[in-house]
């Protein structure tokens, strides 16, 4: 089937609940061939229920998914276990095994050619021609140096080829068997968090593959960079609701805030209509009279019907932090010189010089096993170098975050962790950060070893910010924390006054908080002055990899306000001048309101004084000025009730 419109997928009202707590609402959206999307949302929101459902591991209360017909779909977990004695190498050549057994054929063929005579040897030569056609065709002359491309390109060196898949750990696991569905090229594939093992090498190659993938791709990922150079469709599921933006991540952003400002004023601007309803209909009440309480009935009764407008979610105000150093540091921070450090006969690195000095915001790249974290460590005293020197500036306090938070104890409970680490820290003080941290009400009793690898990272983030660090070293700050998360994390480091050293793959989080960039490279660091794709630039590889990333990326910075024109300011003027004006006249209206109600209360009085009873001259006067009274009233209302509006 060719055609860019050819459906190869379609969810269609699924609705998923666990308990009282619905998962997906209704939920539908489409997936044509050759289309790249990706599924985003908070951590929780659904993403990987929504990928079960599809595939078939869980079931939808109601509703259901439908693919084309003959259509190949491949998916990869998060957490693929692989359970064989093969290597590596036989691992992903067993996907090729239908041109291992039609290499063989052919081979057969042409030897029984050799022996055969007149129709038996047309046969076999009609046959031998099919064999080699369908072998061209599919590729036969070029899978063994397609399977090395892939191993090689999601990190493989030649001699991991002949490692025992069972010897490898989860991660290594989860590459195998990336590059068996990779090899397998399934109409559609279903990737769950497919760079969460990868190395930035290793995450480009695989952007550019699935670029020129000629199928269907669907993706689940936190990693904003790749989701920026993959996906034309955003599926997002926010509170159970699934949306479709088209697009990359960037125009998701940036339509996304859009909208949510567009909701939040309209809310905001019913809730204050609400609100100034109540308060007319409460002062017209107040006035007691006939008439102005059957206008404040029929106020009531207009606001009764009004559909009222949720709260959108503003997740970005959940989560919210700053990192201030309690006192400022020298400005030399940090200086290495003549680093070194191995392992037995592996040398990570050698000869490592540099310095950081006071405000730099420094990311540390490199491949996997090139020893950044091991950097680190060293830095915080928990691994000792070989060779050379490291010195601290005057008045440098670290705040260390590890990526296997270290800093966290597993028995204790949250509240503990931070008010023992904290003892001066008030109960409602704890409560605050912790919530500043998404940890509320009974969370808090939580034990650290229960908790999921992001809430970790975010208690870890909470003792970073108490500890006042005029010098932070990040670990993979990033990993786990969803899309939100990060973006509270970025805005937070960049509004962070003192030093900061980070090891990340996270590129979208590299260009957003570096000022400089470290690239572990066979044993030594090359300096780059910028962030990852000034990196790009710089380092070689080509820079339209990076171009349209470039022009992407910056869509959701808002810019900042324009300056007020001398006519803008007069027109501001003029209005705070009509509004005070409509003030004074509402508060003089409600005085005359006021002084007519206690002289309508008089006439009352004089109406039923004896004295008056016999007076008939008198008691016409009083009727008199009640009618105009009356009249008056009336009128002051209605100009009161305008003036309100």
């Amino acid at each position: 089937m060719i055609g860019e419109h050819i459906m190869i997928l379609s969810c269609q009202n699924v609705w998923k609940a666990f308990g009282e707590n619905e998962i997906l609402k209704n939920a539908s959206f489409h997936i044509e061939d050759y289309e790249k999307a990706a599924i985003v949302g908070i951590n929780g929101a659904g993403k990987s229920t929504l990928i079960k459902i599809i595939v078939g591991e869980l079931s939808a209360d109601q509703g259901g998914v439908t693919f084309a017909r003959d259509k190949a779909v491949g998916y990869l977990a998060q957490h693929q276990g692989l359970h064989t004695d093969r290597t590596i190498y036989e691992e992903l050549l067993s996907v090729k095994q239908y041109l291992i057994d039609l290499e063989e054929r052919i081979r057969t063929t042409e030897l029984s050619m050799k022996q055969a005579k007149g129709q038996a040897l047309a046969d076999l030569m009609e046959q031998y021609t099919r064999f080699t056609h369908q072998f061209e065709q599919e590729n036969g002359y070029a899978y063994k140096s397609e399977v090395t491309g892939v191993l090689k390109g999601l990190g493989f060196m030649e001699e991991d080829f002949s490692k025992s898949v069972s010897t490898l750990s989860g991660g290594q696991k989860t590459r195998v068997a990336l590059g068996k569905l990779l090899l397998q090229q399934p109409d559609l594939i279903i990737l769950d968090e497919p760079t969460n093992h990868l190395d930035m090498a290793s995450i480009a190659w695989l952007e550019t593959y699935l670029l020129n993938y000629k199928g269907a791709v669907i993706l689940v990922s936190h990693d904003r960079y790749f989701l920026d150079k993959i996906a034309g469709k955003i599926i997002e599921i926010e509170q159970g609701n699934v949306t479709s933006f088209s697009g990359n991540y960037s125009d998701y952003a940036k339509k996304k805030e859009v909208l949510r400002i567009s909701q939040m004023n309209a809310y905001l601007n019913q809730q204050k209509e609400i609100r100034h309803q109540e308060e007319v209909i409460e002062k017209l009440k107040s006035f007691n009279r006939e008439k102005s309480i059957k206008r404040a009935e029929s106020r009531e009764k207009m606001l009764s019907k009004i559909e009222v407008l949720d709260k959108p979610v503003a997740v970005k105000d959940d989560m919210n932090f700053t990192l201030t150093p309690r006192i400022i540091s020298g400005n030399d921070v940090l200086q290495i010189d003549e680093l070194a450090k191995a392992y037995g006969s592996l040398s990570l690195f050698s000869h490592v010089s540099f310095e950081i000095k006071r405000g730099e915001h420094v990311a540390i790249i490199g491949k996997n096993g090139t020893g950044k974290t091991t950097l680190l460590k060293i830095l915080n005293g928990l691994e000792t170098q070989d060779a050379g020197t490291i010195r601290l500036g005057t008045n440098v306090e670290i705040g260390y975050y590890d990526q296997e938070h270290h800093v966290l104890h597993e028995d204790k409970t949250l509240f503990d962790e931070i008010s023992d680490a904290y003892p001066s820290m008030t109960n409602t003080e704890i409560r605050n950060t912790l919530a500043a941290f998404l940890f509320t009400k009974d969370d808090v009793f939580k034990r650290i070893k229960d908790l999921s690898g992001g809430e970790k990272g975010r208690v870890s983030l909470a003792k970073l910010m108490l500890s006042n660090a005029n010098f932070l070293i990040l670990d993979e700050p990033t990993n786990h924390l969803d899309i939100t998360s990060k973006e509270i994390l970025e805005h937070a480091l960049n509004h962070y006054e003192g030093t900061l050293l980070y090891v990340s793959h996270d590129r979208y989080f590299i260009n957003k908080t570096a000022s400089r960039i470290l690239d572990l490279e066979n044993g030594n660091f090359a300096n780059y002055i910028g962030n990852y794709d000034y990196y790009l630039e710089k380092h070689g590889e080509a820079s339209s990899f990076s171009a349209s990333f470039t022009a992407s990326s910056k869509v959701d910075r808002i810019p900042e306000p324009v300056s007020e024109t001398k006519a803008d300011w007069q027109e501001q003027k003029k209005l705070q001048a009509e509004k005070r004006k409509r003030e004074n006249r509402i508060q003089k209206i409600e005085q005359e309101i006021e002084a007519a109600e206690n002289r309508q209360t008089e006439l009352e009085s004089e109406l039923s004084d004896p004295v008056n009873g016999t007076n008939a001259a008198k008691l016409q006067e009083i009727s008199k000025e009640q009618e105009i009274l009356s009249q008056k009233l009336a009128a002051l209302l209605e100009e009161w009730e305008m003036l309100l509006e």
